[in-house]
């Protein structure tokens, strides 16, 4: 069973969200680009940035919807339920036909796709029968982020990926290098690279000497060179992966079937 392709996106409804937050530039930069695609487009952000937040559902307390403007929406709560409320909710009686989330403040390869809001609000998309498309744009720590390269390619890369079948369950995690327009060296499809990734715990004192400690990562080479998300964003090109919500390791089945039997 396959999605069916997207040949007309101007008629499509699409949905606009991400984890920075309601006010953050890069999801001004990816309504920019809906509009662009759509005559139909909606938004749905958290309120405040839930980077990090992964695929968190908010089960303990109520969410509030806040109208912010026309087709336009904040909740109080993460990627994850902004993506459920709209299309359950707000949307549930025309829901969308493709969900955009980001553009994220910095990419979203490797074991980043772990952890990111920004993947796991169009995770939360496809298991709702949603295409779901994250976008992610690379930036070096002290420099601005290069949203025009986000701006100016993602519109024919979305345009490519709904114009095919994907299998269901899929969803596409698509990276912008850290370059302007002209120094990109093109698109490639690509595997899931994955880092030696450690982290760095710093403790610290607060003004009334509590201790509390303060997590921060520590990123080094990927395990393997090549045809991967992490290496080729590094080098210049736009990276596009495609994801699959069945974490089932097959090769491991039979083994465990035998340790149970």
């Amino acid at each position: 069973m396959f999605e069916t392709p997207i040949h007309d996106l101007k008629k499509a409804r699409v949905l606009v969200t991400n984890d920075d937050g309601i006010h953050a530039p890069g999801l001004r930069s990816l309504e920019q680009i809906a509009r662009g695609l759509s005559d139909d487009v909606w938004v749905c952000a958290p309120e405040i940035e839930q980077s990090a937040a992964s695929h968190s559902l908010t089960i303990a307390r109520p969410l509030r919807i806040r109208h912010v403007s026309e087709r336009r929406y904040a909740v109080d709560g993460g990627p994850t339920d902004c993506v459920l409320l709209a299309i359950e909710q707000v949307l549930s009686d025309h829901k969308p036909d493709l969900v955009l989330s980001g553009v994220n403040r910095g990419g979203n390869t490797g074991e980043d796709v772990t952890y990111s809001g920004t993947v796991a609000a169009a995770m939360e998309a496809t298991l709702l029968g949603r295409r779901g498309i994250a976008l992610s744009q690379e930036f070096a720590d002290g420099h601005p982020v290069k949203w025009a390269t986000a701006e100016h390619f993602a519109p024919d890369v979305i345009r490519r990926l709904v114009g095919f079948s994907w299998p269901v369950d899929t969803l596409m995690n698509v990276n912008f290098p850290d370059a302007v327009v002209g120094s990109v060296k093109g698109v490639r499809a690509v595997r899931q690279g994955r880092r030696k990734l450690g982290y760095r715990l710093e403790e610290r004192i607060d003004p009334r000497g509590r201790s509390y400690v303060w997590i921060g990562s520590s990123r080094q080479n990927p395990f393997f060179e090549g045809d991967n998300d992490i290496v080729l964003v590094q080098d210049g090109y736009i990276t596009v992966t495609p994801l699959f919500l069945d974490l089932t390791h097959d090769a491991s089945m039979a083994k465990v079937a035998e340790a149970l039997a």
